[in-house]
């Protein structure tokens, strides 16, 4: 038998079918590999293995009885801290956060409950879900399975922390400028951002989805189908529609797809991760795919402006803290903040008009085309305790070219593996689609799974391996 924790959903589903695998065998695998795994990699917070292990002899039961709510029932699963659950706090990734215990679960907790997968731990991101690092006043400081002493990106930093070490299959982040893509392509797993409103999200906002994280594109098109579930209290949220989220085997052969190089503004790309992308890209062409360069469409103005009203919506949202509450808040992120209370209304009016000014220029620049494939990053993972690659709070957003632009779009993208550093670091392929074809980014990403899968084993770092991190 394969290891336990290294299984997918669909494997998990076909073993409880078979009775060749119980829900409650392989929650007590992954609980054993958090025990053996967390102490280094601070992926979760709130472990509950005791309602975990309950939820896991009830969907013993359904399996046994013939009853299961489907194929994501026993299935053990985590969510982003950020995601509210019932009987759990929310404090945000940081020290000034809110320990009140949430009332209820957020929609993608509650439609995975409600699809039977068992939620066993929360997994942790940086303060307020701001930074594309595991940098926390309040979380201990996440780390990449594939070396200790990088980040796992951000701000889903636990989430792809946990999917490369194999705390379970799929794991559940947020996105509103790369959170779900950035961490993927740095711990080498599929992320997955939908198209904005579908996944029904509590409380929703511009741009923020959540989506899920796994190992296979299969194992998220199966999230998305219990994800994608109505919820009124999003209502931002696309109306229902019947998506067959897991027929997935569609030829890429004759696929019009642009390749970006270049994110417009910001950090350069790292020549090895410029060299897998054009792999990547002759790959497909041997497919069949018609690939043709684009030129990038995302402005210094664009990335600025925006930087200027997230400062502004997040000096509104910290205003009204006790001084002794604020003062808790990662220091990166107040240094950041504190130029926006010189902004005026001007100031915050044309920061918010690049998000238009973006949703028009990607429009017309991706008419022409199915897909576009681009680094997710423009560089690999950086050192842990850094707060961004450049780790500078003036120049905060400087590696989010690549990816913030299709969250103002409203457009589905994902990140996938295309390779590894000499090094041995993961780099992530981006793919975008068209807006609300979320199925069309999942099978374009499952054929390029099957022309570029994983050469190597996936990462154990374990307190066994001789290095220490100190």
């Amino acid at each position: 038998m394969k290891d336990i924790c290294a299984l997918s959903a669909a494997e998990l589903s076909t073993a409880y079918a078979g009775r060749a695998l119980s829900p409650v065998e392989v929650v007590e695998a992954v609980l054993a590999r958090v025990e053996q795994a967390d102490a280094l990699l601070a992926a979760t917070w709130a472990l509950d293995p005791v309602r975990a292990l309950r939820d896991a002899r009830a969907s013993e039961a359904r399996w046994f009885a013939g009853t299961q709510n489907g194929p994501l029932d026993g299935v053990p699963v985590t969510v982003k801290e950020m995601i509210a659950t019932e009987g759990v706090a929310r404090p945000l990734g940081t020290a000034a956060g809110d320990m009140t215990p949430q009332p209820r679960d957020a929609p993608p907790a509650a439609r995975l409950r409600e699809a039977g997968a068992i939620v066993f731990a929360k997994t942790t991101n940086p303060d307020y879900g701001m930074l594309s690092s595991g940098l926390s006043s309040f979380h201990r400081l996440a780390r990449n399975p594939w070396d200790p002493h990088c980040t796992p990106g951000g701000s889903s930093a636990g989430a792809a922390a946990a999917a490369a070490a194999g705390y379970g299959p799929i794991h559940i982040g947020t996105d509103i400028g790369g959170s779900i893509r950035l961490p993927a392509g740095w711990c080498g797993i599929f992320g997955l951002k939908p198209s904005f409103g579908r996944v029904p999200i509590d409380p929703p906002y511009i741009g923020r989805v959540a989506g899920p994280m796994t190992r296979t594109v299969r194992d998220a098109a199966l999230a998305m189908a219990a994800l994608s579930g109505v919820d009124e209290r999003d209502y931002m949220s696309l109306p229902p529609k019947r998506i067959a989220w897991t027929d997935l085997n569609h030829k890429v052969a004759g696929l019009r797809v642009g390749l970006l190089t270049e994110a417009g503004c910001g950090l350069p790309v790292d020549p090895e991760i410029a060299e897998a992308v054009m792999r990547a890209a002759g790959l497909l062409e041997a497919a069949g795919a018609i690939v043709e360069p684009v030129q990038p469409f995302l402005t210094r103005a664009m990335l600025d402006g925006l930087d200027r009203f997230w400062r502004i919506r997040f000096l509104d949202q910290t205003r009204d803290l006790p001084p002794e509450r604020y003062a808790r808040i990662l220091p990166y992120i107040r240094a950041w903040l504190e130029p926006a209370r010189d902004y005026d209304g001007l100031a915050a009016y044309t920061g918010f008009d690049q998000i238009i000014r973006m949703q028009e220029a990607g429009a017309a620049a991706f008419a022409r085309f199915d897909f576009w494939i681009s680094p997710t990053a423009p560089v690999v993972a950086f050192a842990a305790e850094k707060a961004s690659p450049l780790d500078d709070p003036a120049r905060p957003f400087e590696h989010i070219g690549f990816t913030v632009w299709s969250n103002m779009t409203g457009q589905p993208s994902a990140s996938i593996n295309c390779g590894f550093t000499a090094a041995g670091l993961p780099i992530g392929l981006q793919i975008v689609g068209r807006r609300f074809d979320d199925l069309g980014v999942l099978r374009f990403a499952h054929g390029f799974e099957q022309l570029c899968p994983i050469d190597r084993p996936w990462p154990r770092p374990w307190p066994d391996r001789e290095e220490k991190v100190a």
